[in-house]
């Protein structure tokens, strides 16, 4: 009975979490926990047994985001040109940013992930020392720059993950043309069609 009580658990707590994911990837981080146990079938009160803050929600929810964007950073690192490394990073942020609109505001909000954070940005810091040596990023550029692409780039709306994907990927090869220090204007990604665009 009590094996019984702990799968019961373990199954509420693994489909919160799954809604989490998915409503706040969709909506962002206003979705209520209300709402979350709605969706997911449960009380607000068994969100708050396996969650006690809307903030440990977040930490748990964002996990394999938080772990992702790591994994991109250190790959740029690893780059052999400091461009490539630089740019890889950009873009790649910029897609995980746009899929899923809750993440960077989970990542600023949730002080649990703190060491985390301030990880990846020392490594930002690195690549945009790194690409300003090669001469490749112009020497003004500073990591608020590539937060303000991020912070832009959260307001693609699309009608489908795969067009926020896309439109981010045009919406980041303008960005780099603009961050380089010598001018290259190679061809963008395809246009997207977003809802405001004139027809």
């Amino acid at each position: 009975m009590a094996g019984q009580l702990r799968a019961d658990a373990q199954d509420n707590r693994s489909r919160i979490l799954a809604v989490a994911r998915a409503a706040f990837a969709a909506d962002g981080l206003e979705v209520p926990i209300r709402e979350i146990a709605r969706q997911a079938g449960v009380g607000p009160a068994t969100v708050y047994r396996h969650f006690p803050t809307k903030e440990a929600l977040l930490a748990e929810a964002f996990a394999d985001e938080r772990a992702l964007c790591s994994e991109i950073v250190a790959e740029g690192l690893a780059a052999e040109d400091p461009w490539d490394g630089f740019s890889g990073v950009i873009l790649r942020l910029l897609e995980v940013h746009a899929l899923n609109r809750g993440f960077s505001r989970a990542f600023n909000a949730t002080l649990g992930v703190a060491a985390e954070r301030d990880r990846s940005l020392r490594g930002m810091l690195e690549l945009i020392r790194r690409a300003k040596l090669a001469g490749a990023l112009r020497s003004d550029f500073v990591l608020e720059d590539a937060i303000l692409a991020l912070m832009a780039n959260e307001g693609i709306r699309a009608e489908s993950p795969a067009q926020r994907a896309a439109a981010s990927r045009r919406f980041g090869a303008l960005m780099l043309q603009s961050f380089r220090a010598i001018p290259d204007p190679g061809p963008l990604p395809p246009p997207v069609r977003l809802p405001l665009a004139a027809r």
